[in-house]
């Protein structure tokens, strides 16, 4: 996973990089949070508004990279670990992207947040579709219920269905563009829906092999 980690190190700088340019030009108190109308409603200092979001990349990233490496059942999470190397840059990519935005705000460049946010969201679940669909069971990485980790039958079959559910959270999630201050519902409630499907499903597949 060399080039992804390479990859994600060069994101993390650039993001880096854009809180020391733009700490001089933002005033001391910045727009950090945005409700579901796409009004601001929490604001905090310029110093922690600029340097949080690359903190917690950071501090991602390191879970993400090398927590697995401790996974009793690694030897599954190499079988796709491409796929998962690549879903870290995209998440890092996700982030950037977010970062900038409120960066834009905070510049004088007023959005409507919950619409400029709805196309990187459709990406990036569309992706994790693509993921669960490899994934092999492991105890970082998936759907992860107790029927899923305990049989690889059912792991793969919630699997194979989660990816739909996902892909098709990230084709809903695009309906958003057109529907402004609703456009959250239309991530929020199928992504909802979606995972209370999956759990019910494993545990109706793991009781299946029980009979």
């Amino acid at each position: 996973m060399k080039k992804e980690q390479i990859f994600s190190f060069f994101i993390l700088v650039i993001t880096l990089g854009i809180a020391f340019y733009f700490y001089p030009l933002l005033p001391d108190q910045v727009a950090s949070h945005w409700n579901s109308l796409g009004e601001v409603d929490g604001y905090m200092s310029k110093f922690w508004g600029l340097f949080l979001l690359p903190l917690i990349m950071v501090f991602v990233n390191i879970l993400l990279f090398f927590v697995p490496k401790i996974d009793p059942k690694r030897s599954n999470i190499e079988k796709f670990e491409g796929t998962f190397g690549s879903f870290i840059i995209i998440f890092n990519l996700f982030m950037l992207y977010i970062y900038s935005l409120t960066i834009a705000w905070n510049m004088g460049y007023p959005m409507d947040m919950n619409v400029a946010i709805i196309p990187a969201m459709a990406a990036l679940f569309f992706y994790t579709g693509i993921l669960v669909g490899k994934a092999k069971r492991n105890y970082m990485i998936g759907i992860r219920t107790p029927w899923t980790l305990d049989n690889d039958i059912v792991w793969d079959k919630t699997h194979r269905k989660g990816e739909k559910v996902f892909k098709l959270t990230a084709i809903l999630t695009l309906f958003g563009l057109f529907f402004g201050e609703y456009a959250f519902l239309f991530l929020f409630i199928p992504l909802v829906v979606g995972v209370i499907y999956l759990i019910i499903y494993s545990y109706i597949e793991h009781k299946k092999l029980d009979k």
